[in-house]
């Protein structure tokens, strides 16, 4: 980031660099307790940022679920659960730029609405940029600028807000 290419850095360097990864499929690690995936995201924290072991109260504000689960299994948290706790521990590392691949992805309704509120919650309070790749066109017009890709390019984009229903046909409907 700042100018530098990210193409040749390995996935620990970009995170080094303040790029916050969610994977499409969470990738928590099921075996380890709530807390300690939260505490395994610090491991992204650069240099001189801080080192404390302790969870930021500004990742219960995002997601208030978490507090009272540190002590569960990440494995034994339902799917909307778990996506929380991804997001939560990509937040441990104090990122710049938080990229979020299909956070919607097989999550009930109610815990979308909590997820979009927290991604808002995230870009209004923190500063941190967040690049969003999603299909659920709901969720996708809460951006500020969108990117429609096409066989690994980007076919169109603008501000979220003029996106229209030629793009939306000819790019976004399946």
């Amino acid at each position: 980031m700042a100018g530098q290419p990210l193409l040749s850095k390995t996935p620990d360097q970009r995170a080094r660099l303040g790029i916050g990864y969610v994977p499409q499929g969470r990738e928590i690690i099921p075996q380890l307790t709530v807390k300690e995936n939260l505490i395994l995201g610090l491991e992204a924290k650069p240099k001189g940022r801080g080192n404390s072991q302790d969870i930021p109260e500004q990742i219960f504000q995002l997601f208030p679920v978490l507090h009272s689960m540190l002590d569960r299994r990440g494995g034994d948290l339902s799917g909307g659960q778990q996506q929380q706790l991804a997001i939560a521990r990509a937040m441990m590392s104090s990122p710049r730029l938080l990229v979020l691949d299909e956070p919607t992805e097989g999550i009930q309704p109610s815990i979308i609405l909590e997820i979009e509120a927290a991604v808002r919650k995230i870009v209004e309070t923190t500063g941190v940029s967040v690049l969003l790749v999603e299909q659920h066109l709901h969720f996708v017009r809460q951006a500020d600028w969108y990117y429609a890709m096409q066989k690994g390019g980007i076919v169109a984009s603008g501000p979220t807000d003029q996106l229209s229903k030629q793009v939306i046909q000819e790019f976004l409907a399946v």
